[in-house]
């Protein structure tokens, strides 16, 4: 089974812009990933116990992946979530954080020691050219805001989540990933709490399509989404993993088109099929 946890991996991804979507009318960004955060550290603590998970053990290793969850959780998720309620176009914000392949083999190659071949270079350009293909039918005139404003938290959150699987490869790839969970979204509480509490109101919405929303981005996100994140980083290298994210992009331009009937053009097609293209040369072994 574990030769299709990519491929899903990369469609639960996906669904997080659609669920975001769907909730942040409802409710502000920090404040409805606080409440996110509060739900998948008591669902998940009742599972650690049920199963009799094994916590971290010493200090040094709960730091690491305190500060792991601050960036994949806090910093990403917080950048992506203010980004789209500032107006930025959530497919917009998949194409920042789209460049997230691309740097982390940067990355990974100065600080991890990681060799990068020619043919995945090449796959990573492709991805990336790829993926600017399938959101430039979409974008509209998007492209043509002026405001800096909505772009920078999407920049952060391209840095927090380079940054963060970077982290959590080098310091502690191996941990439970139940109770890991815990202390990652902990973490991430303690980061966004004090910022909320200055630059929110705490204003939450409980419509149905709002408690859709949490619902999903708890169960299939946070939960399973995360958990296949957290097996794929152990498993393989930084690029391998790290090129998936160019995948992201093309998959959640067909599920709006599924559920919303937005069309993909020509060269949004083509684009997604170079995308997969340039995402297969980089994890071919």
């Amino acid at each position: 089974m574990a030769r299709f946890y990519p491929g899903l991996f990369v469609f639960l991804w996906s669904t997080g812009f659609i669920g975001a979507k769907y909730g942040l009318p409802y409710a502000e960004p920090l404040s409805f990933l606080l409440v996110r955060y509060a739900l998948v550290m008591v669902l998940m603590t009742l599972v650690a116990w049920l199963t009799r998970a094994r916590w971290p053990v010493g200090l040094r290793l709960w730091c690491h992946l305190a500060v792991a969850g601050c960036l994949i959780h806090g910093v990403y998720l917080g950048g992506v979530f203010i980004s789209i309620s500032q107006g930025l176009p959530a497919g917009i914000v998949s194409l920042v954080v789209g460049l997230q392949p691309l740097l982390t083999a940067v990355l990974a190659t100065l600080f991890l020691g990681e060799t990068v071949r020619g043919r995945q270079w090449v796959g990573l350009l492709l991805g990336i050219a790829g993926t600017v293909m399938v959101l430039s039918g979409r974008a509209g005139g998007a492209f043509s805001f002026t405001g800096m404003a909505p772009v920078l938290p999407a920049l952060t959150a391209l840095l927090g989540i380079t940054l963060g699987t970077l982290y959590q490869k080098r310091f502690c790839p191996h941990f439970d990933w139940r109770t890991g969970a815990v202390v990652q979204f902990l973490a991430a509480a303690c980061v966004t709490l004090p910022i909320a509490s200055v630059v929110e109101g705490f204003r939450i919405d409980l419509t149905g399509e709002f408690m859709f929303a949490l619902g999903w981005l708890v169960l299939v996100l946070s939960v399973g989404a995360i958990s296949l994140l957290n097996y794929l980083i152990r498993r393989g290298s930084a690029v391998n993993v790290a090129s998936l994210f160019y995948l992201v992009p093309p998959v959640t331009a067909l599920i709006a088109w599924a559920l919303f009937g937005e069309t993909l053009s020509l060269i949004s097609l083509i684009g997604l099929l170079v995308a997969v293209t340039g995402v297969a040369l980089v994890r071919r072994v």
